[in-house]
């Protein structure tokens, strides 16, 4: 059967991959020029983190995004299970005592295990929650290595067209080109996240830390060779246009309260992604004639991407698992 997918992001190679791994012939197709150009994947923090997401999200989120971590331990190397640490500066605990009693699969800890935990952080906190399960990893290093895997197993690539025209002699057609499908999904919306790369070599993280604070809490992801991603903003508007100043002095003071070391940091990157959402911040898996269209992943792409690559194969294939021979 052959299958065509629209859209060279998180889901898109997701779904792409479950596509392949029961038997169908996929075709890819990519507006852009390469892999993860001009998707809100490629600036993802990429934090495979149900149970902290738990604090804003719905419950389904944990539920869907309870095996994350091992779907993609299973297919892409470097997937780090170092757990997320959450912790506030001592003027901000009640957010930290918000965030426990919204949150579970989490240790309370102190001082000296955040010491033990980031000697970089040693002395700076006094108290933290660490959700152990947890686990992160590279978006771009992942997309591009899944990319790799399924071009090993057979599926070709198309770049530089959405595929809309030459989808039209497939038999199923998914469609996973996020907000850039809004003209088929009246109610996705766009919500505008923004981010900043930093590198230092004065700071060492082996796990995402989310820093509290009530107007703007932010997480800081280590990526390799002293480099840390500090994100995000969650804005409602559709504007694609650079970083605003309000956004970029946030972003770079929360890290800075984080540690003062990142005041000495070179600024390698800014970024700014549209994320589908649908109004209730649920994906959605929903089928109309041969086309069948994942979207609304909003800011759990990475963490929802398997369940709904899932869902989409059993629409195109059946729940039996494979193509008929």
């Amino acid at each position: 059967m052959p299958i065509a997918v629209l859209g060279a992001g998180v889901a898109g190679l997701a779904s792409a991959t479950v596509l392949a791994e029961r038997g169908a012939s996929v075709t890819v197709f990519e507006r852009g020029a390469a892999i993860g150009e001009g998707a809100a994947s490629r600036l993802a923090g990429a934090m495979l983190a149900p149970w902290c997401e738990r604090e804003s999200a719905e419950a389904e989120v944990v539920r869907l995004g309870a095996g994350a971590a091992d779907w993609w331990a299973a297919r892409v190397p470097s997937v780090a299970r170092q757990g997320s640490l959450v912790l506030a500066p001592p003027r901000d605990r009640a957010e930290l005592d918000r965030f426990a009693r919204r949150t579970d699969h989490f240790e309370r800890i102190g001082a000296e295990e955040i010491a033990e935990l980031e000697p970089s952080l040693a002395g700076r906190f006094q108290a933290g929650l660490l959700f152990a399960e947890e686990a992160h990893l590279c978006p771009r290093c992942a997309l591009k290595a899944l990319a790799r895997r399924l071009e090993g197993m057979g599926v070709a690539f198309h770049f530089g067209e959405d595929g809309r025209a030459a989808s039209a002699g497939f038999e199923t057609v998914i469609d996973c080109r996020g907000f850039a499908a809004r003209e088929t999904l009246p109610e996705l919306r766009g919500v505008r996240g923004e981010m900043v790369l930093l590198r230092t070599g004065e700071v060492s993280l082996s796990r995402p830390i989310r820093l509290l604070h009530p107007r703007q809490p932010i997480y800081v992801v280590p990526r390799v060779d002293g480099i840390f991603m500090v994100g995000a903003t969650m804005i409602e508007s559709e504007n694609r246009g650079a970083i605003t100043l309000r956004s970029a002095v946030e972003l770079l003071s929360a890290a800075y309260a984080l540690h003062p070391a990142f005041a000495e940091a070179e600024i390698l990157e800014t970024g700014v992604g549209i994320r589908p959402a649908f109004p209730d911040n649920l994906p959605r898996v929903t089928r109309q004639g041969r086309v069948i269209s994942v979207n609304g992943l909003y800011r759990h792409g990475f963490l929802l991407a398997p369940d709904v690559a899932g869902r989409a194969a059993d629409l195109a294939l059946g729940k039996s698992g494979r193509v008929a021979a």
